[in-house]
């Protein structure tokens, strides 16, 4: 991306990169002095690290400015803004968060300060920022957070990274993404996703995580309005969890016309039929179960 506009874009996944490059005549002529100017700063950088007497220091800290604005007139400017790995971050909010314009002093762009600019946006997990000269340009690389699950709360959805943390944006997703529930799901939910991620086919249809109470899980499988509702105890998780793969393996459970399966109760399982037409639900215990 460059920062303007009208002569240039954002690049996505590093494919391209646009650079604005001095005319062959006066390159050289560039180099050797921002090579000069450069070569100065350092020996007055260096002096400045090994003197301690304030006046003296700030007389170095003056002179290093004199020539920050030499180099600048002597052609060290701004010439271009390459992003790499932008995906979800808007164009228009990285512009106005980098404060910068081509033309701009190179030397004097603080890029400590735009790396944590940058990384208070919303869909930015990680930047880095680099210098790089003749041309001067300045690379930004990005680590966007991924959308991991949508957090339902007071009829509101916000996207949750892979850290558990809310990411404060508009999101729509592409593809079909888990949906928890209930107040401290954010907190939770990675804890949850360590167990039941474990079998990645019975994983994918669970549509719905619902946690209860700040203590427990429910599950819905397959349809969030008329699938089976696993319910998980408050401890022994993944044991309860292996529990569910086993009679799936075993029974086909998690393919039977059930409501509800109950994991709760240690050493029990109850489960709920769906209703039929003029006959009341049925409870059934003590399904074959193979101990592992």
């Amino acid at each position: 991306m460059t920062t303007q506009s009208e002569n240039s874009e954002v690049q996505k996944n590093n494919s391209q990169k646009t650079n604005i490059v001095p005319e062959p005549k006066e390159f050289g002529k560039r180099l050797a002095a921002n090579l000069f100017v450069l070569g100065l700063i350092f020996v007055l950088g260096f002096a400045t690290l090994i003197v301690t007497t304030d006046m003296v220091e700030e007389k170095t800290q003056n002179a290093v400015q004199t020539l920050f604005d030499y180099a600048a007139k002597a052609g060290l400017t701004l010439d271009d803004v390459v992003v790499v790995g932008r995906d979800k971050t808007s164009k228009p909010d990285l512009l106005r968060i980098l404060q910068v314009k081509r033309g701009d002093n190179f030397l004097k762009i603080n890029i400590h300060d735009m790396k944590e600019r940058i990384e208070h946006l919303p869909w930015v997990k990680n930047a880095i920022v680099k210098r790089k000269f003749f041309p001067n340009v300045l690379e930004i690389s990005l680590e966007e957070r991924q959308v991991r699950s949508i957090w339902q709360i007071n009829e509101k959805f916000h996207p949750i990274d892979e850290d558990g943390l809310v990411i404060d944006a508009p999101f729509t997703p592409e593809k079909p993404i888990l949906l928890i529930v209930g107040e401290g799901a954010p907190e939770n939910i990675n804890q949850l996703l360590k167990i039941i991620s474990s079998n990645k086919k019975v994983f994918e249809r669970v549509k719905v995580a619902n946690f209860i109470s700040h203590r427990r899980w429910d599950l819905v499988f397959d349809d969030i309005q008329n699938g089976v509702t696993v319910k998980l105890p408050e401890e022994h998780v993944e044991e309860a969890w292996k529990k569910l793969l086993n009679l799936d393996a075993v029974n086909g459970i998690l393919k039977r016309k059930l409501t509800i399966i109950d994991l709760r109760l240690k050493g029990k399982i109850t489960v709920t039929l769906k209703k039929t037409e003029g006959k009341a639900p049925v409870l059934r215990k003590n399904l074959k179960e193979n101990r592992v």
